[in-house]
């Protein structure tokens, strides 16, 4: 069978700062912004990135974290109808923390259920990524997004995106594209998010 290919739809980086979100200020990383040209990718993460909390995110295995494209429209569809449209402006990519905004390829959807852990994102210049486990939601994440339920929202769906870490080096640019080559296949993104999230609210 040929493995599942997709693309990069766009790169995106961002330093840890200061946020004013309603009437509270938090420090983060997330709204990262898109770059242009390859963005090289160590160890820890893309060059020029930052994590805010190293607890929780980057290391070896949360080098990179990938969001597929389609759910940044629908979370600004879930932000819109909790704040009764006041806060109808569109994500853009980045915004949720993501670096990598991947698309697939052909008739199968690149998503958390067809995406395992220990998978392995094989790109073109040479760069080898392995999934490792899914971003979890945060209290954070519920801040930024405006809502109470975001976090809620996120296991419900599964539209939590998945970590990445660095196989072999290279580098990232939007359009790049990309081969999805199997792992053991025991567990997908989503069975592990919710386990975890089980796991956490036990």
């Amino acid at each position: 069978m040929t493995p599942p290919t997709g693309r990069v739809h766009s790169v995106q980086v961002g330093r840890s700062r200061l946020l004013r979100v309603g009437d509270r200020t938090l420090r983060s990383a997330m709204g990262k912004q898109a770059v242009a040209g390859p963005v090289a990718v160590g160890p820890l993460g893309l060059a020029g990135d930052e994590q805010n909390d190293l607890s929780v995110h980057g290391g070896l295995s949360k080098a990179v974290y990938a969001l597929p494209l389609p759910h940044v429209a629908w979370w600004s569809a879930q932000r819109a109808t909790a704040s009764d449209g006041l806060l109808d402006a569109p994500l853009l990519p980045g915004m949720l923390g993501e670096n990598l905004s991947l698309v697939g390829e052909g008739d199968a959807p690149l998503d958390e259920r067809t995406v395992w852990i220990g998978d392995r994102l094989q790109f073109d210049g040479g760069l080898v990524l392995r999934v490792t486990e899914p971003r979890q939601p945060c209290a954070k994440f519920n801040a930024v997004l405006g809502y109470a339920e975001a976090a809620r929202h996120m296991v419900q769906s599964g539209r939590c995106g998945f970590y990445l870490a660095l196989e072999a080096p290279g580098a990232l640019w939007a359009g790049q594209t990309f081969v999805l080559h199997a792992g053991a296949r025991e567990t997908s993104v989503a069975q592990a998010l919710q386990h975890k999230a089980y796991k956490h609210l036990r």
